[in-house]
C-alpha cells in the first residue's frame, strides 16, 4: 500500500476493527440480524426477501465464533476492506498527510459506520460496491479478458448481496456507453449472469417468490409528502449527520475530469434520483441510499484535499459526528445511555422470561418472523412464525420451520391476545400472551388459485372457481379446515376479514389428498369496507387464524 505514513493508515484501520469487534461482542443482535442468521442454519442459492449472501457472510462468521461474533465477524472484516478499497481508489498523492481526515471522513457516515459491525445485505453491498469501482477503475484503464472475468464474479457478488446492486450496475454503465461496444465489457456481463445461475433457478423453483413480494405484493399507504418525499431527504441529511452540507457542497462541485469520476457521479446521482421519482409511491427506507457513501466518500475526500475551508468544516463536523456515534455506539450496549429503546435492549431478557415458562419446548409465534429468530438464537429452541391474513409472508413461508413443531406439545405466543397460559412483556412495553398447545397442528403451506382469468368485478352473486393443493405428505380431512376471504384497499392492506363457504366440487370429496389439487367453489361475501381494491383467500386450520394461502386477486 503506497502510503507516506503507512503505519498511521494501519493504526487507524486497526482502531476501526477492534472497536468494531468490540460492539459486535457485546451488542445484543438487532431483528433483521436474528432474522438473516435464521436464514444461515439451512444454506440455500436465495431466501424470500434477499439473494444469499448475508447468509453466507454469517454461516462464514459461524466458524469462528460462536455468540453475536458469530453472526457479525465478516461483517467487521468487510468493513476495513471497503476503507481499504476507498484509499486506493484516491489518486491524489496529498491524501497520504491526510489519513485523519479520510478516517474521520468515513467514520462521521452514520449509515458506514453502523455496517461496520451490523450483518445486514446492505453489509456486503457496500464492500462489493467498493470493489465493483475498484476493479472498473483498472478495466477502464486497461481492459483485458483477466479483468473482465473479476469484473463479472463482482457484478454477481453484487447482485447475490442485495437486489438494489442493480442500480450500481446500470448507472455506472450509463456514465460509459462505449462499454456496449467493448467485447471484454460484454464478457463481464456473461461471466456475472453464469454465476448467477444458481439465483435464477432458485428463483423459478421458488416461483419468482422474492420478485413478487418486492414488486407487487408488500403492503403501501397513500402518499404522504411529509412521510414520503420529505422523509426521503431528511434520509439524505441523515446518512451523513452534521457534515451534510459540505458533502452535498462537494458533490455539486465535482466535475466529471475521468470516466471513473464521471462513473461516480452518474452512480450517485442516479441513486439519488430514482429513490427521489421512488418517494411519490412509498416510505423510502433509510439504508436503500447507502450505497451512495462508496462513491461520495471518494468524491467528497478529493474534494476535501484540494479545498482547505471545506477540508476544515468536515474535519471539525465530522469529529461531531464521531463523538455521537460512539456514544450511540455504547448505548446499543448500555441501555440508560441510548436516547429511546432500541432492539439491541432486552433481547436476553424476554427469550428467558418465556424459556422460563416454556422450557425447551418449541416456540410458535405468531405473526411475527422477528421474534421468532430472535427468540431461537438466544434459547437455542426450535421456533416458527405462524403468519395469518394481517400479516405477510416470509423466510418461514417457504422453509422447513413448520415441520419442526408439527404435532408437538409448543408454546403459542401473541400480542394480540388477551390473555393466556403465561404472560411476558417486552421492555417497550409490548405485552405477549403464551398458551400451551398439547398436539400443535398447521397447514400453512396450503396454496389457493384461482381458475378463472383476472381482475374480477365485485359481484356478490358470482360463483368464483378456486383450487387447493396439498403439498403435505399426508391427506387432509376437511373438517380440520375453514375458508376465510380478506378484502384490502387499493395499498394492499387488509382492512375486511370474512368466513366464506367454499364447497368441493366434487361432493363426495372429504379430503385435501397428498400432494394433489382439489377444486372449490364460492361466492363472494359482501364486504364491510367501502370499494375493496383486492381480496384474498385465507385457510384456517385447528381453530387458527385464516393464514396467507392465496394471492392478492385484483377487483375491478
Amino acid at each position: 500500500m503506497p502510503l507516506k505514513s503507512p503505519k498511521l493508515f494501519l493504526y487507524f484501520l486497526s482502531a476501526v476493527f477492534a472497536i468494531n469487534l468490540l460492539q459486535s461482542y457485546f451488542t445484543e443482535l438487532i431483528f433483521d440480524e436474528a432474522y438473516y442468521w435464521h436464514y444461515a442454519q439451512k444454506m440455500a442459492w436465495g431466501y424470500f426477501d434477499h439473494p444469499p449472501m448475508v447468509a453466507f457472510l454469517i454461516r462464514l462468521s459461524s466458524y469462528f465464533f460462536d455468540g453475536e461474533l458469530g453472526v457479525r465477524f465478516m461483517s467487521c472484516l468487510l468493513s476495513v476492506g471497503t476503507l481499504v478499497l476507498l484509499w486506493l481508489m484516491i489518486d491524489n498523492p496529498k491524501k497520504r498527510d491526510y489519513v485523519p481526515h479520510f478516517f474521520i471522513l468515513t467514520f462521521s457516515m452514520t449509515l458506514l459506520n453502523a455496517y461496520g459491525f451490523f450483518t445486514l445485505p446492505d453489509t456486503p453491498l457496500l464492500f462489493f460496491t467498493a470493489l465493483f469501482l475498484w476493479i472498473y477503475k483498472k478495466f477502464i484503464a486497461n481492459a483485458t479478458v483477466l479483468s473482465a472475468i473479476f469484473l463479472g464474479i463482482v457484478m454477481a457478488a453484487l447482485m447475490y448481496s442485495k437486489y438494489h446492486a442493480v442500480l450500481v450496475i446500470f448507472f455506472v454503465l450509463l456514465s460509459n456507453l462505449a462499454l456496449l461496444k467493448n467485447k471484454y465489457a460484454w464478457l463481464a456481463v456473461i461471466i456475472a449472469l453464469l454465476c448467477y445461475i444458481p439465483h435464477f433457478l432458485w428463483l423459478y423453483e421458488n416461483d419468482f417468490v422474492s420478485i413478487k413480494y418486492h414488486l407487487f405484493e408488500r403492503p403501501n399507504g397513500a402518499y404522504d409528502f411529509n412521510k414520503y418525499t420529505l422523509g426521503f431527504f431528511v434520509n439524505l441529511v441523515a446518512i451523513f449527520g452534521f457534515t451534510f452540507p459540505w458533502i452535498y457542497k462537494a458533490l455539486y462541485k465535482t466535475k466529471s475530469s475521468s470516466l471513473f469520476t464521471k462513473a461516480l457521479l452518474y452512480l450517485t446521482y442516479g441513486v439519488i434520483l430514482f429513490f427521489f421519482i421512488s418517494s411519490f409511491n412509498r416510505r423510502v427506507q433509510t439504508q436503500w441510499i447507502i450505497v451512495i457513501s462508496i462513491p461520495l466518500a471518494i468524491i467528497v475526500f478529493n474534494y476535501m484535499l484540494e479545498n482547505t475551508n471545506t477540508r476544515k468544516w468536515i474535519y471539525r463536523m465530522g469529529i461531531i459526528n464521531c463523538v455521537v456515534l460512539l456514544f450511540l455506539r455504547i448505548g446499543l450496549i448500555y441501555e440508560p445511555l441510548f436516547p429511546i429503546f432500541y432492539e439491541t435492549h432486552g433481547n436476553k431478557q424476554w427469550t428467558e422470561e418465556i424459556r422460563a415458562e416454556a422450557g425447551d419446548i418449541p416456540i410458535v409465534f405468531e405473526n411475527s418472523y422477528r421474534n421468532a429468530p430472535m427468540y431461537a438464537f438466544y434459547s437455542g429452541n426450535p421456533t416458527y412464525s405462524l403468519n395469518n391474513i394481517y400479516y405477510r409472508r416470509n423466510q418461514y413461508s417457504i422453509d422447513s420451520s413448520e415441520y419442526q413443531v408439527q404435532h408437538k406439545k409448543i408454546m403459542y405466543v401473541s400480542k394480540s391476545a388477551k390473555s393466556g397460559d403465561a404472560s411476558f412483556t417486552r421492555m417497550n412495553g409490548t405485552v405477549y400472551h403464551g398458551k400451551f398447545i398439547e398436539n400443535f397442528e398447521s397447514f400453512r403451506k396450503l396454496r389457493c388459485f384461482l381458475t378463472e382469468e383476472e381482475p374480477l368485478s365485485l359481484d356478490l352473486k358470482k360463483v368464483i372457481n378456486f383450487k387447493v393443493f396439498n403439498p403435505y405428505g399426508t391427506d387432509i380431512p376437511l373438517e380440520k379446515i375453514k375458508f376465510g376471504l380478506a378484502y384490502l384497499n387499493d395499498h394492499k392492506q387488509v382492512k375486511d376479514v370474512l368466513s366464506v363457504d367454499a364447497i368441493p366440487t366434487n361432493e363426495n370429496i372429504l379430503t385435501l389428498k397428498s400432494n394433489d389439487t382439489t377444486n372449490f367453489t364460492f361466492t363472494l361475501p359482501k364486504p364491510n369496507m367501502k370499494n375493496p381494491g383486492y381480496f384474498r383467500i385465507g385457510i384456517s386450520e385447528n381453530g387458527l387464524n385464516y393464514g396467507l394461502n392465496g394471492e392478492n386477486i385484483k377487483l375491478k
